[in-house]
């Protein structure tokens, strides 16, 4: 972590317990705190209750997916301002990506790519 950054708080949301554990490993490594949650329900549930400042969220799962979840993140009144949302995905697909988006991500990273990107994710840059 760069000298003088404040630890951030990071919401992983992914079903695959494998793919929450090597990322809160490598953020938490990064000096960063991790909210680790198996679904978009229980990281909605849970999203008021405390401060998330980037989410990385995967996009396909079962009962609510990203994008739902991403609708419906961006639907609730909320105090404060949102996190950055990253959405996740083992697809590298144009018409996904352009969902997403519209959807109001702030980036999407293909699953192979994240753990190259996580540095500059965790310091503020969206990725490309």
């Amino acid at each position: 972590m760069p000298i003088g950054a404040f630890p951030l708080t990071v919401a992983v949301v992914d079903d695959d317990p494998k793919i929450r554990q090597l990322l809160q490993e490598e953020i938490e490594y990064e000096g960063h705190h991790v909210l680790s949650f198996e679904s978009a329900e229980a990281f909605l549930d849970d999203f008021q209750k405390q401060k998330v400042d980037l989410v990385l969220l995967d996009l396909m799962m079962p009962g609510m997916d990203g994008l739902q979840c991403l609708q419906k993140l961006h639907s609730q009144p909320i105090s404060g301002s949102l996190p950055r949302v990253i959405v996740v995905s083992a697809l590298n697909d144009s018409n996904k990506q352009r969902e997403v988006f519209k959807a109001g991500a702030d980036g999407y990273v293909v699953k192979p790519d994240i753990f190259e990107k996580l540095p500059s994710l965790l310091s503020g840059s969206n990725p490309q």
